[in-house]
């Protein structure tokens, strides 16, 4: 990571104009203020001010002002702008006037979550799965509801018509320093995934929204609308933010089989009361039960009607997939309430139950009793969330309190 007078040394000898400080607000929206290059070393000494208020969830005019302070890590190109008079973007930390970490900061909030498992002897890596449609623009570059194409799961040209635009997207996250690994249409039309590599909590969930602004830009500039929301086509498939899970030593090896399952059962047991965190809007509900998200609390290896399955993969790739959320998710939020569950797993020693190896979305009434279901509302998952011991006894809890107070507006 380069200090303070490299990057200074950087930015001149790039020929960087702008420099842009980006920040998420409690639902995960990337929000950014553009600074000269002037102005940033006084960035990384004290900061830049904002109107807090003007951000949803962050506070009220009485104590409106925070700072913006840059992540040196976070240094990176925005390819699509001139490469004369270039533009950079740091991801930042908020500060209160104090200098402290800003409570509703959900990047903050990761941090000490990973902190915390680090305490704890152990270390984990995120993967994301992100899914979206691509729609077409009109003359005035407003969304339709027409899909881009009418392809289906993996189909090539010329029925995809994606391909290209995923090709694009997957260049422009490499000149960002992210790793790209597969990219392929997805099930309903217009609607496509790529895949990028794992990493570390917090660079993964940077990562998340990096793509999400990455595949908007682009999607944009090829003429069409990026959505990432639960539910677009209300008679086709919903798009997920699939997460992947590896328990690791501090030395970097796989954790031992019990471990990953007590992390695994202390998910379980507390998914109800992070669903609202997960599944945020009234359309998330939309899209779980059907077309192979999932509806039940169940887990098994490889079967993709459960909310965690196992896949077959062995040495690094070994995971656990979480298959619920979707992607207006803050991934900052999620990833720091899945340690946090996971940990209380590890504590307790708690056992998952057995795994259930049969196709949930084919099961009876009768047979459906036997097992418990998501919130099945947003009414539902707020109220779970409400009344949970287990998000109240985060010392975060002030952050998770915002959140269910914008939320229900939303019921």
């Amino acid at each position: 990571m380069l200090d303070k007078k490299e990057i200074m040394e950087f930015i001149t000898e790039n020929d960087v104009k702008f420099i842009r400080l980006a920040f998420c607000d409690i639902f995960g929206n990337l929000k950014n203020i553009s600074i000269m290059p002037s102005v940033l070393e006084k960035a990384f000494d004290s900061g830049i001010s904002f109107d807090a208020s003007s951000i949803m969830g962050f506070g009220d005019e009485v104590k409106s002002e925070l700072f913006l302070k840059p992540d040196p890590s976070t240094l990176t190109f925005l390819p699509w702008r001139p490469s004369h008079g270039r533009v950079v973007r740091f991801y930042c930390d908020v500060l209160t006037p104090d200098k402290e970490s800003f409570a509703l900061d959900a990047r903050a909030m990761l941090k000490r979550a990973a902190d915390t498992m680090h305490k704890e002897g152990y270390s984990i890596n995120f993967g994301a799965e992100l899914e979206f449609y691509l729609f077409k623009m009109d003359e005035n570059a407003n969304p339709t509801s027409e899909p881009f194409d009418d392809a289906g799961y993996m189909d090539v040209a010329p029925a995809d018509k994606g391909e290209n635009v995923r090709r694009e997207i997957c260049l422009t996250l490499e000149e960002m320093g992210m790793r790209p690994e597969r990219s392929h249409h997805e099930c309903g039309p217009g609607q496509n995934e790529i895949d990028f590599k794992y990493d570390k909590a917090v660079i993964s969930a940077d990562n998340v929204i990096t793509f999400k602004s990455v595949v908007s830009t682009i999607a944009y500039r090829n003429g069409l609308y990026a959505t990432f929301a639960p539910k677009p086509l209300e008679a086709k498939e919903g798009s997920g933010f699939h997460i992947n899970m590896s328990i690791r030593d501090l030395n970097g090896y796989q954790a031992p089989k019990k471990i990953t399952e007590s992390f695994m059962a202390g998910i379980l047991k507390y998914i109800s009361d992070m669903t609202l965190f997960m599944n945020p809007s009234v359309e998330s509900y939309k899209r779980l039960g059907k077309y192979k998200a999932p509806k039940y609390i169940t887990w098994s290896e490889q079967n993709r009607s459960q909310l965690i399955r196992i896949p077959s993969e062995d040495g690094d790739y070994s995971r656990l997939e979480l298959r619920s959320p979707d992607c207006l998710a803050n991934p900052y939020i999620v990833y720091s309430l899945l340690i946090y569950a996971g940990l209380e797993g590890i504590k307790k020693s708690m056992i998952p139950p057995l795994p259930t190896n049969k196709n949930l979305f084919n099961i009876s009434e009768k047979e459906a009793r036997e097992y418990k279901k998501l919130p099945e509302s947003l009414k539902e998952a707020v109220k779970a969330a409400e009344t949970s011991d287990f998000l109240q006894g985060l010392k975060d809890h002030q952050l998770f309190a915002a959140y269910q107070r914008f939320c229900q507006d939303k019921k």
